[in-house]
């Protein structure tokens, strides 16, 4: 029997990571457009100018293509960390940190870097490879976390640092979206407001944080959804899958497993998924908008509209009637219409939540800052307590609004 003889793998040269830097950067872009399960090997190579078999010479899966490109964002992450690290306070770490992922993105606005990618769908690759993006990210947030600590945080347990950690990252993350509307030479102006308002916080003059009872009292998410039959309960289960897995991922066979029904119960009640998927986005978008109508129609201070809107949203995420849809299920919409459709309304609900704001400032009731910053902040906010339990170990309906709603508005900085 002839012995069988081993692959050899690709001969590294300048040649080689040119081609492989130009594949990592179109494949990123296209993931970010339509989602890992929408882009194929295919489509990637055709944007790169090459064939298939010459991309499989770089990466034999799409899949393997993926995980390079999200260890590549983790990695430039790490680096601005890194450098973040050695600042000596908090202060100035959070502040330097922001300062220096502005630059990467102003440098990837000018086309002088390639695209990051976002993780939105990393639930959706097999579960060993998806392992290793899970354990590169959670360094990456330790990392993050371990720039708030330090004297002006010693008294914070480690739950709350972990709670204020992901604020962190998901403002980091979300800034990524939307600073595109701002001029390149601005960026270095609105990290410092990102960081400013993380650090320091919203609340106006001898402002401070309502008690439970006043909270209690102005839960505005008390939305009145559908009754609890199998409809609604498809529409909670498609919106845990798709955050979880994405568009594609979560297949309608996966949606009525998850709720032990049929798939011939889901088409009693949904025409196509898409129309599911639409129904989730408008479920999302309802709560959304009745809760921050509420908080506009009430007799409270701008001050106190903003801490009960935030902590009713966040608390909602974590109810058993949540989560809301993610914003990372955008871009695995099937066609550009609905995709638009969903970012407009989106944007909408982004600055109702900025003139909120503007009511806080009119009355004094709120610092000044920046409220088209700050309603991005809040939005990001919101979107990111789908996954708190992912990240803060403990974390519910009760203790949501303290651990998570309480620094998002009264700043890393203050205590617990």
């Amino acid at each position: 029997m002839p012995l069988s003889v081993p692959k050899k793998k690709p001969v590294r040269s300048k040649r080689f990571d040119q081609k492989r830097e130009a594949i990592l950067a179109t494949a990123a872009r296209l993931f970010n457009e339509r989602g890992l399960k929408g882009v194929t090997l295919n489509q990637i190579a055709a944007s790169v100018g090459l064939e298939t078999t010459s991309i499989t010479y770089y990466y034999r899966r799409k899949e393997d293509l993926a995980v390079s490109c999200m260890l590549r964002t983790i990695a430039e992450i790490e680096l601005s960390v890194r450098k973040a690290a050695l600042m000596s306070s908090v202060v100035e770490r959070v502040e330097h940190f922001f300062r220096l992922y502005a630059n990467l993105l102003a440098a990837i606005a000018a086309g002088d870097q390639p695209p990051l990618i976002g993780f939105g769908d990393v639930r959706s690759l097999p579960e060993a490879t998806a392992s290793v993006v899970f354990t590169a990210y959670s360094d990456m947030f330790r990392g993050i976390r371990k720039l708030l600590s330090g004297s002006e945080t010693a008294a914070l347990t480690r739950q709350s640092l972990n709670a204020r950690a992901h604020l962190v990252v998901s403002a980091m993350h979300w800034m990524g979206v939307w600073i595109g509307r701002y001029e390149i030479d601005d960026y270095p102006r609105i990290a410092q407001r990102v960081a400013d308002l993380l650090l320091y916080g919203l609340a106006g003059p001898s402002q401070t944080w309502p008690n439970a009872t006043s909270l209690h009292e102005m839960d505005f998410a008390e939305f009145p959804l559908a009754p609890d039959d199998s409809g609604e309960a498809f529409l909670r289960a498609a919106t845990e899958l798709i955050n979880e897995q994405g568009y594609h991922g979560a297949s309608v066979d996966k949606i009525s497993a998850r709720i032990n029904l049929t798939k011939g119960s889901f088409y009693h009640h949904n025409e196509t998924k898409l129309d599911l998927v639409s129904a989730c986005w408008e479920r999302s978008f309802a709560v959304m908008r009745h809760t921050l109508q509420a908080a506009q129609l009430s007799r409270e201070t701008g001050w106190n509209r903003c801490c009960a809107a935030l902590s009713s949203l966040v608390r909602f995420q974590l109810s058993e009637r949540g989560p809301l849809l993610r914003a990372s299920a955008i871009s695995a919409l099937p066609d550009h219409v609905h995709r638009d459709q969903v970012l407009h309304t989106w944007q909408a609900l982004t600055e109702r939540i900025a003139s909120l704001l503007v009511d806080g400032l009119v009355d004094s009731s709120v610092r000044p800052h920046d409220s088209s910053v700050c309603a991005q902040l809040l939005s990001s906010t919101i979107n990111a307590a789908a996954e708190l339990k992912q990240w803060v170990p403990g974390i519910d309906m009760g203790n949501a609004a303290s651990l998570y709603a309480r620094p998002a508005l009264l700043g890393l900085l203050c205590g617990d």
